[in-house]
């Protein structure tokens, strides 16, 4: 994904240079020095990352999200100096990877460190660069292999509280059982059901739920990368809906343009329901409630017609 930031970024790091330096020194002067120390330092390039670290972390981690607003276009973001303080700071960093964050690089080697711990999460979990589809926090399997990563680095960083963020990452995995439960129960209730969407942010948890994802991925990766259909995958996309071969419609809550807007204006003339989907974590919800809630929405969307315009 291309995205206008690396000037920002430059000044954010030489913002953060300075800024760090003033911190540092006005820690020491109110005696907190010690205290900011207690805490390992985390970032999640985005905000569902942060939101696993912080559940294993607990009391023991500090963490701040980079990508957390889900009223913004992921696609367009830019760094800024708060950012690069915060990677400059860090002992542990989760990204994705798989070109969906490529700034985290940057910012990163701009403030080299040893003895810093990043987990490219696509790398990690063995997805090859070339991945067409980096949303992979919709796979059922992603969150719990990457909690046990985490809590293995944590303990590597905090040894004194290994155990203790062991116990967080089973407790993680475990609470994820009434998600896999409804993407079972939406499986056995409409395998081989169509659905269309606007760009492939869902596409994992649709295919884990055994729906026949029937955009054409050129139309997907247009949307995804900011270009536009080409009128042939727009013709095909609009059939799907005036000839009724899909039950619901997942768009990129995230992503409006004119083309989304127009998909989502026939959806509701032709009496499809509609989800809005997030890349980003909505705020006020876990990962596991996020997951469950657009999970349960899909499935009311296939079998009462009920569209979820926004996740509150």
């Amino acid at each position: 994904m291309k995205r206008p930031w690396w000037n920002t970024a430059i000044a954010a790091m030489s913002a953060a240079l300075v800024l760090t330096g003033c911190g540092i020194a006005k820690s020491v002067a109110n005696g907190s020095a010690a205290a900011a120390q207690a805490k390992i330092r985390a970032v999640g390039a985005e905000s569902e990352y942060a939101d696993l670290i912080r559940q294993i972390g607990g009391p023991y981690v500090s963490v701040t999200a980079i990508m957390s607003n889900p009223a913004v276009d992921p696609h367009e973001y830019e760094a800024n100096p708060k950012d690069a303080i915060a990677v400059a700071e860090a002992n542990l960093i989760v990204q994705n990877g798989l070109g969906y964050d490529e700034f985290m690089n940057k910012l990163e080697q701009a403030s080299p460190n040893p003895n810093r711990v990043v987990i490219d999460v696509g790398e990690a979990l063995g997805y090859r660069a070339n991945t067409a589809n980096p949303h992979i926090w919709y796979q059922l399997n992603t969150m719990p292999r990457l909690a046990k990563m985490v809590a293995a680095d944590l303990g590597k960083l905090d040894p004194s509280h290994a155990a203790y963020f062991q116990a967080r990452a089973h407790a993680f995995i475990q609470s994820l059982k009434p998600w896999d439960e409804a993407v079972a129960r939406l499986r056995a209730a409409y395998h081989g059901r169509g659905a269309a969407v606007t760009e492939p942010v869902s596409d994992d948890l649709l295919q884990e739920a055994g729906l026949d994802v029937k955009t054409p991925w050129a139309f997907q990766a247009a949307i995804m990368n900011g270009t536009d259909p080409s009128p042939q995958d727009v013709a095909l996309q609009t059939q799907l809906f005036t000839r009724h071969e899909v039950g619901v419609f997942c768009y990129n809550k995230q992503v409006v343009t004119n083309v989304t807007k127009m998909f989502l204006s026939l959806a509701r003339r032709e009496h499809i329901p509609t989800v809005a989907v997030y890349e980003t974590e909505p705020a006020g919800l876990t990962y596991q409630q996020w997951m469950l809630e657009e999970t349960n929405a899909i499935y009311n969307a296939l079998a009462h017609g009920a569209s979820l315009e926004a996740i509150s």
